[in-house]
């Protein structure tokens, strides 16, 4: 882990690119490879002009071929090398599921360890510009069900380079989900290189009176209904997991159980989600001792929207996770409360990666 003393402010997409420069300074092995990795504007800045200073070989774009890719990938992380696989968006890493379930989650184990596959597959999600049902998916809760593999969502810039480092470094394969508006968000980033452990959730901000968990950029809308929720004298404490597999469930348990109330905000479906496994994990661990209400948020069950009007409705809302905290917090009978607005300081200058 890393001191944040230094102050020094990068968004998340400059974040990712330090983590991602300083591995590839650090060690010969770690290349990256993506559909746009090498283009002007360098996958959201992640990987801008990477190929500059390390060459064509260690910073390439690849053809529309995503699972041939992800085989060449596994391949050369079995001969040693460090891929890290850029998927603009996740959607497509669909079709690399055997590649990714079969073998390179499996490896290790089918060679009692003599094999190893040091892959990281960076999964962009979210929403933003209309991009429809086919380009807006988030599928971090199929890939948390799949011994051998590792899923983060870091929420902060802090945690994305701290993620990035640790799942370079690390000898099993990696899902980095990063949600597209995220990248722009501005936080603290230390100089120095550091890792972030898996399996360790972050309080981003401590309260009393009910336990909010927001997954990727869900944790930033979830401390803008904390915001809000203040107007009604709830004190909302606020959980990013920041790891998804292995999963904190512990200090989410542990918050619940002084608080008695748990809403778990995804940036996905929730039927087999993320926040059915959070919510099981809580009560599997404090239940018998402790009754606590609790409600999910998420991706209403359609497919994703395009038009403006309907992702309003569609994605759950610092708004929507404030109204659905206080009828948690007060009760079903409680007097109508309607939250107000709050600055959501969302990207509103993205146009896509290109």
């Amino acid at each position: 882990m890393s001191s944040q003393t230094e102050g020094r402010t990068l968004t998340y997409g400059e974040a990712v690119f330090e983590a991602t420069q300083a591995e590839m300074r650090r060690d010969p092995k770690v290349f990256v490879m993506g559909q746009g990795v090498d283009d002007a504007r360098g996958m959201f800045g992640t990987t801008l002009g990477l190929q500059k200073e390390f060459g064509a070989e260690r910073n390439f774009d690849v053809p529309l071929a995503e699972d041939a890719m992800t085989g060449i990938g596994i391949g050369a992380a079995l001969m040693g090398m460090r891929p890290i696989q850029v998927h603009q968006r996740m959607d497509f890493v669909l079709l690399c599921m055997n590649q990714i379930v079969n073998m390179a989650a499996k490896m290790s184990y089918m060679f009692s360890g003599a094999h190893h596959v040091p892959m990281v597959i960076r999964a962009i999600i979210g929403r933003s510009w209309g991009q429809g049902a086919q380009h807006s998916q988030a599928f971090h809760s199929y890939f948390m069900h799949i011994p051998g593999l590792r899923v983060v969502a870091p929420t902060t810039p802090h945690d994305a380079k701290g993620c990035l480092i640790t799942a370079i470094r690390d000898n099993n394969p990696v899902i980095m989900i990063e949600h597209r508006m995220l990248h722009n968000v501005k936080g603290v980033v230390p100089t120095e290189s550091y890792e972030i452990p898996y399996g360790k959730a972050r309080v981003l901000s401590p309260g009393k009176d009910i336990t909010i968990v927001g997954i990727s950029h869900m944790a930033l809308e979830c401390v803008r209904a904390k915001h809000l929720l203040e107007a009604a004298n709830i004190d909302a404490e606020v959980i990013d997991p920041v790891s998804l597999a292995p999963l904190d469930a512990e200090t989410i348990a542990k918050s619940v159980e002084r608080t008695g109330r748990l809403l778990v905000v995804d940036t996905g479906w929730l039927s087999c989600g993320a926040s059915s496994e959070i919510l099981s994990e809580v009560f599997e661990r404090i239940g018998a001792r402790r009754p606590f209400v609790a409600k999910r948020l998420g991706y209403l069950p359609t497919p994703c929207p395009t038009t403006k009007i309907l992702e309003n409705l569609y994605y759950p809302s610092p708004q929507s996770i404030a109204e659905a905290a206080y009828l948690l917090t007060r009760g079903a009978d409680a007097p109508v409360w309607k939250a107000g607005k709050v600055d959501s300081n969302e990207v509103a200058e993205f146009r896509g990666p290109f």
